[in-house]
Order: C-alpha cells, then structure tokens, then sequence
C-alpha cells in the first residue's frame, strides 16, 4: 500500500511534497500485508488517483475522477471511509520499534567498535568479534535503515532525489566500507558511526511524524463535537435517537449541558450557549425564540426545543471542516517556494558530497574521504525544509478554524501582510445590518425620552414592520413598560395609530404630517440622516424618533487598530452621502463611496488597484461578490451558518469586524513562522556544511556523521516546535 498523492504533488496525511513526506517510501513496506489492507478496507470503491476507498460509486471527493470497483469484505460500519490518519499513525507506531530495535542492537556495536574503546579507554574483545560486529551491523542496516534504502529506489525512479536519498547514500557508504574493511580492505570501520545515524534518523522521523499527526488535532476535535444521540420530540414525547437518524424539520430538545446535534431555530426556550469551539467567541451567547444554534455549540444553563434546517454535510461544523481540509490541502506561493528549495538543497548535497570525496581522496585515505562525504550528506538533508511549511499550514488553519477563521485560498492569506488598504461594505460589516433607535427627540419639556418610546412601543408592539421592532427593542433596553392598546389600525403608507389610556396617540412618517398639515417643532427640524418618524398626541407632535442601521460597537476599535498598523480604511455602501458621511466621520475612516450600485463597487475596487495599492475587501459574500473577487484579498463576513461565499479567499464566522484585524494580524504571524522555519531548516547549512566537508580540519574542528545527523534532527525538531508556538491575536 502505497502513501497518497494528489494531483498538486501533496501527501493526503501530513501535506507535505512528495519529495519530503515522511510516510512516502515508508508506506511501501505494508504492500505485502494484506491482513491490514482488508482490516481497513471498509468499501468496494477504490480512487484510481490517490486510493482513497469509499462505499458507493461515484467520484472521489479529492481528485474528482470516477471510482473503481475492487473486492473488499463486510465491515461493522459499512460507509466509512478509509481513514488515512489510523495508517499514519501505525507507521509512526513502526519507526519507533524500528527506533528501539536499531538502538538495542547499537550497544554491543558500540562496546566492540575499537575507536569507541579508545576514546574511553577501556579494551573488550574476543575471537572473531569483528565478524560479530559486521553480522550486528547488518541487522541494524537492513532492518533500521530499510525506510531509506527503499525510499532511494522510489525517489530516483521518480527523478526527484530528496531526503531519502541522502540518507540511504550515507549508510549504504558507510556500510558497503566498513565491510569490506572486515574482509581484508584496508582502513577503519564506520559500524559505530552507521548505527548512530541510523538510530538519530528513526529518532527524528518519529518525533516529526508525532508532530505531524498532532498538528491536526483541532481538524478531528471539530469532527468530534457532534454528539451521537439527540432526545427526538414526536407526539409530544422525547425518544433518544442516533444523531444520524435526524431529518431537517424534526424537533428535538436540548438540556442543559448538552450539545447541539444539528443546526436548527429555537421554537421554545432561551438561555445562553457557549459557541467557543466554532467561533472563537470566548463568552457565552444569549440565545431566545426565532435565533439558530450551531451544531457542536454547548448549551449551558437552560432546555431548548429546535426545529432542525441543516443535517450532515450541509451543516455549518460540516462546511468548517471541509472549508479547513480544503485549506489544509491547497498550496501557496511560500510552499512551492520550500518545495523548489527542498529540491537545489538535495541537488547540492550531492554535489558538494561527491566534491568532498575526490578533494579528500588528494589529503588523505579514502575512509576519511567517505567519512567527510557521509557527513555532508547527513547534514544537508532537506528533511526540515519539506516539513518546515507544511506543519505551519496545519497549525493554522486548524488553530483559524477554532477562531472564526476559515481560509479558502492560502496564498491570499498570506499576502494579507501585503494590505495598506482596506474596503468595508457599510451594511452588516460596520453596522449591526438592522434598523435600530438611533437617538429619539422630545418637542419640549413635557414629555421625556422614556416617554415618548414608551407610548411609541405601545402602539409598534401589534406591528410588523421593521421600524416597529427597532422601536420596541429600544422601549426594552430602556425598560419603558408598555401599555395595552385599543382600537389599533395601520394608517396605509404613514404610519400606525391607536388609543393608549384612552389617549390617541400616532406614530407617522413626515408624509402624514405634510399632508395633513401638522406643524412640525422647530428643535425637530434640525435635519437628521436616517428614517425620522413623529409621535403625536391628539395631533400635536410630542416628539420624533431617528431610526437607522446602528454603528457596531467593534467597528471603532477595529478601525483604529487597523490603522496603527499603517492600513488605510474606507468604505464602500449604496446609502445616501449623509449617511455615508456620518458613518464615516463617526467611524475615522479615511474615506468612503456613497450611493454605489452593486456592478459599481468592483470598479471602485479596480481604481484603487490603480493606484498602487494592495486591497483587501470585506463584505457579506452575496452581492459583494464581483468586488470580493477582484479584490487582492476578499474577505467574506458570515453569520450563523452563512460561511461558504465562493468569491472570497477566506470567510470570517462571525460578523465581527474585529476578526478582521486578528486575521491580518494572524496572516502577519503566519507569513513570518513559516521564514523562520524555512531559516531553521536550512540556515545552519551555510556554517555546518563547511565544517563537515573539513575546511578546518587542519585546526583540529571536525563533525562526525553521527553530530551531523543529532544537528539535522534538532533543527527538524525545533522546525516542529517553532510551528506549534503560533498563536491567533485577539485585538
């Protein structure tokens, strides 16, 4: 059984190039294990592609080709998918017996190698022990350093050498020498420096393939946040019930505690739920009748009753997931660039290795010629570099995932270093998106503000209208006590009326008051951007209320943020210049568009690009979707489980304007995480390189093969760890 490739030239399990993937070659060793094959195989259709195995006919959801039918048996859970995580796993699971095995057969190696008796000092030997210390030295060969010996065969067949090729031209010299030495050739024996760089290397590909299955352990927490019953309302009783059994309109109940098996709308209940785990949103969210619950959210204090909308993969953890395994998958720019590095530093390993040979041959003999030829080999291999990008991919998209963010196109998310200018949709991005109280206006002094709402509200409260619930959710938050009403009735076009304690009170348009020529108050002529509607008593005008799309309270802090990060903000909305203008000024922007059609906000986009810079545009995803397309960076603003808008490189959870700047400021971190282990992976080339081809031997400075394996490993391991520190920056 092969390991799996993509198209892109990608491994399916730790994403890096072929060229570098960990488990490639090593894969090839369970061909002949069928047993292992069959206890995996859970289908009959098989990718001809990449072998991933599936249930049904069909196309492979990775490379998009038709299946093909191939024999498999009956399993306990048929439809699952062959999980490629368990196969990696079991091959980490290889080399550390490999590990172990190789390091209990390097002891005796060690006692009877006579350039280690001499360092220490001690003499130890008995007829015949170098025939002993050869036959030992074979096993640890062919047995530890069988993964690279056949990774040789499988990377030159491919014309792609790479790590395993070094690796295996290191101990295939060290060994092919040192036996010949046992069998009469002249010179001292590599057996002790053979098994120690066997050992250093199994070391280091099990810690680093550790590394790479823990990186996505946030992608299978996702996976895991389901729950698997659900308590089913039917007929008015609950029966408990496989997740997977549900159907969109089923209603279920939630108790406290528990989590949410499915996207649905509250039909009965409120309380709070902690969405942590999906949204990044750390404190608990107030949920009542009419909102949605996310599937995988955790219900904290109080039951819920929800009719179901969303099921299997059409629900919001599901398009997560697969929106971060999209991620996962995908190339940027910086990848292919570690990928071409990867190979010039293989290219280049032999090259200096084979130059070192024949320089060497002029000095001195040939064992210290192959020994400095090993060493050089060791130390310059690529197997950092291959993991150095891939590992900060993995972290990132699962640690974005986790907060709100999901990344669709990876080479746009890096460049988000590159923005100094971003543009925001108005509507819904840096306003709340519905219409609210923006600032209500007594006509004297008789009536007060709490007033004046709380007659408006009384009447508003038995209308559908928008503006009649901007008006009661103010009356609320003020808790201004409403009163029952009589005689309700709609004036058509202006407005509503009715009789609160037995006064007539109406709530009008300025529509009303012109055509029935109602004065207006002189203070409530002032002219004010948004929707103005007057409240009268008996006809006289007590007071009017300014409605509008309220300012998000994220939006200012964001902005300014952005800005002391060096990026200029502007904003783009179809609203009137007065708005516009309010909004803007309220908000520091550096500038604005008003009165922008949809087809025109592309346009607006493109004569920025003009003009030298790099922008990044965030809106809803729908009808900004010709601008989030042309933008450098389009950045999708989603809500509840809105998160799949197909023009935007990468879409925000929630409409928070904030997510933006953590975004960037996560891109930054990214970009820089993955130079700096490219730096690890390779920058200590330029000082140990020399030192193990022996430019200064003659000063007495030298580098073993073993040292320069141990240094090859370390910056492996400090590759795996620098990945691991990267962190998400809430502002």
């Amino acid at each position: 059984m092969d390991c799996y490739f993509r198209d892109t030239g990608n491994c399916i399990g730790c994403y890096s190039s072929k060229q570098s993937c960990l488990l490639r070659t090593a894969c090839k060793r369970f061909k002949k294990k069928k047993n292992y094959l069959d206890d995996l195989l859970m289908t009959e259709y098989k990718c001809p592609k990449c072998g991933m195995m599936y249930d049904n006919p069909g196309k492979c959801d990775m490379c998009d080709v038709e299946l093909k039918k191939v024999k498999g048996k009956e399993q306990e859970h048929p439809g699952k998918k062959y999980d490629h995580k368990d196969h990696h796993k079991m091959m980490m699971k290889d080399f550390r017996k490999r590990f172990f095995i190789s390091l209990i057969l390097t002891v005796p190696i060690l006692l009877l190698s006579p350039l280690i008796q001499g360092f220490f000092g001690f003499e130890f030997g008995f007829p015949g022990d170098i025939y002993l210390l050869f036959v030992l030295s074979a096993a640890a060969f062919f047995y530890g350093g069988w993964p690279f010996l056949t990774g040789i065969v499988s990377e030159l067949k491919e014309k792609q050498p790479g790590m395993m090729t070094l690796i295996a031209l290191a101990i295939t010299v060290a060994f092919a020498y040192s036996s010949a030495v046992v069998f009469g050739l002249k010179g001292k024996l590599f057996f002790w420096e053979l098994v120690t760089l066997i050992d250093v290397m199994l070391l280091g590909h099990w810690l680093e393939m550790r590394s790479v299955i823990g990186a996505s352990k946030a992608l299978e927490k996702l996976s895991e946040l389901l729950p698997d019953k659900a308590h089913l309302i039917k007929d008015g009783d609950t029966e408990d019930v496989d997740v997977s059994e549900l159907k969109k309109g089923d209603k279920i109940l939630i108790k406290p505690g528990e989590k949410v098996p499915a996207d649905g709308i509250i039909v009965k209940g409120k309380g709070s739920v902690d969405e942590s785990m999906l949204t990044g949103e750390s404190k608990p969210v107030k949920k009542k009748k009419g909102d949605k619950l996310i599937g995988g959210s955790v219900n904290k204090d109080s039951s819920f009753e929800i009719k179901i909308k969303e099921t299997g993969k059409d629900t919001y953890l599901s398009k997560v997931i697969r929106l971060v395994d999209e991620a996962q998958k995908s190339k940027s720019k910086t990848q292919k660039l570690a990928d071409k590095a990867a190979m010039w530093l293989t290219v280049i390993s032999i090259t200096v290795g084979v130059s070192t040979l024949i320089v060497w041959l002029f000095f001195e003999d040939l064992a210290f010629a192959i020994e400095r030829m090993a060493t050089v080999m060791v130390i310059t291999c690529p197997h950092a570099l291959g993991l150095a990008i891939p590992l900060v991919v993995a972290v990132s998209t699962s640690l974005s995932a986790k907060n709100g963010l999901l990344i669709r196109n990876r080479t746009a998310f890096e460049q988000s270093r590159k923005i100094d200018t971003i543009v925001f949709d108005k509507t819904g991005t840096l306003t709340e998106g519905k219409f609210g109280v923006k600032e209500i206006i007594p006509a004297g002094d008789k009536y007060k503000k709490k007033e004046i709402i709380r007659l408006a509200a009384s009447l508003e409260k038995e209308s559908e209208h928008p503006i009649a619930e901007g008006i009661v959710d103010r009356a609320k938050k003020m808790k201004a006590k409403t009163s029952d009403v009589e005689g309700f009735s709609n004036i058509k076009g202006e407005g509503v009326k009715g009789k609160v304690y037995g006064k007539n009170i109406k709530v009008v348009s300025p529509s009303h008051l012109k055509k029935n020529n109602i004065d207006i108050p002189e203070n409530l002529k002032d002219k004010k951007t948004g929707t103005i509607v007057y409240v009268l008593l008996d006809k006289k005008v007590i007071g009017s209320i300014v409605l509008g799309d309220s300012i998000r309270k994220e939006s200012n802090d964001a902005i300014r943020k952005l800005q002391e990060e060096g990026m200029e903000c502007m904003m783009l909305t179809g609203d009137n210049k007065e708005t516009a203008k309010e909004v803007s000024e309220e908000l520091g922007l550096d500038g604005y568009f008003a009165e922008i059609l949809p087809d025109e906000k592309q346009k607006k986009i493109k004569k920025l690009q003009k003009e030298g810079k790099f922008v990044a545009m965030t809106g809803d995803g729908v009808n900004d979707a010709p601008a989030l397309a042309q933008a450098d960076v389009g950045i999708a603003i989603g809500s509840g489980t809105d998160v799949a808008a197909e023009t935007a490189d990468i879409v925000l959870v929630e409409s928070n304007p904030q997510d933006i700047t953590s975004l960037i400021l996560f891109g930054k971190a990214t970009y820089n995480k993955m130079l700096q282990n490219i730096f690890w992976a390779t920058g200590y080339n330029v000082i140990v390189i020399p030192l193990a081809a022996g430019v200064l031997y003659f000063k007495g400075i030298l580098i073993s093969p073993a040292l320069g394996a141990a240094l090859m490993s370390l910056s492996t391991i400090i590759v795996a760890v620098n990945a691991k520190l990267l962190r998400v920056k809430r502002p």
